[in-house]
């Protein structure tokens, strides 16, 4: 009975990602304007396309032929533009920029998170009646999914690679001036959440709970769907303040350098590829 289900299982995801038919292009997503500006600004013969409301931008990067969209804030916006994308364009992989909160006690603004896997932080069983669990169910297969979706292991190493090599930017300090410390790149865990955090005791339990590095509120989103469809997906997240009580003002400030510090890598990582 148990090699039956495996099987059925196996049979299953395959027939479900021969269905998934991918094109020579790259899906690149950002949760706001301003980010995704950054991608654009690159592109040589952008063009417009709508989809169902949803602007997406094709264009070259480098060699590669990309499409770009902004996805909004949030899980429910990032997962339903990563739908569209995956519908109309056939991307062969998806790459993900923006900021983040930061958990990791040893990063600070401006910092890169490469996320290796991603995990959603506020789904879950509540109640004492039911088996507490933290996995979501995959609507293909019927089964759950692992608590986190692993990133694409070849464009996890091509980022770790090519990052040694971007100039990347320090952070702004308050004489005016640019902090001597370096950026710090890690290769860790992102968790995602419906909620701004800005609070020492949340980013303790996300830190003791799931080992987060970072915290924001859309990629465990794109990667459960990127998960599901069997295509190729990474995350990267420059953070923009520490998820503490001081993250609205760290916000305002760091933003910009963040936003920028994480494009640059997702704009070298398909330039390399």
């Amino acid at each position: 009975m148990k090699y039956t289900v495996l099987l059925f299982l196996f049979l299953s995801q395959t027939a479900f990602s021969q269905q998934y038919k991918s094109r020579p292009i790259t899906g690149l997503l950002g949760a706001f304007g301003a980010e995704v500006e950054l991608v654009k600004q690159t592109l040589k013969n952008p063009k417009t396309v709508v989809v169902d409301g949803v602007t997406f931008t094709t264009g070259r990067l480098g060699k590669q032929k990309v499409v770009v969209a902004e996805t909004g804030i949030g899980k429910v916006n990032a997962a339903m533009t990563t739908a569209l994308l995956l519908d109309h364009f056939r991307p062969e992989r998806v790459l993900f920029t923006g900021i983040a909160g930061g958990t990791n006690p040893e990063l600070q603004p401006g910092d890169i998170v490469i996320a290796g896997r991603t995990a959603h932080h506020d789904y879950g069983s509540i109640t004492d009646k039911n088996t507490p669990t933290r996995q979501t169910r995959n609507v293909i297969t019927k089964q759950f999914n692992p608590v986190y979706f692993p990133a694409d292991t070849s464009l996890m190493r091509l980022a770790e690679k090519v990052v040694k090599d971007i100039p990347l930017e320090g952070i702004p300090l308050a004489s005016g001036g640019v902090s001597d410390r370096p950026v710090k790149v890690v290769t860790g865990t992102v968790v995602t959440g419906d909620v701004f955090v800005a609070s020492p005791i949340k980013v303790s339990s996300l830190r003791a709970d799931f080992g987060a590095d970072a915290t924001e509120m859309e990629g465990a989103a794109i990667a459960q769907v990127c998960y599901q469809i069997n295509v190729p997906h990474l995350i990267i997240r420059s953070l923009s303040d520490r998820a503490d009580a001081e993250a609205h003002i760290a916000f305002d400030k760091f933003y910009p350098t963040a936003a920028r510090n994480s494009a640059k890598l997702v704009i070298a990582i398909v330039q390399a590829l």
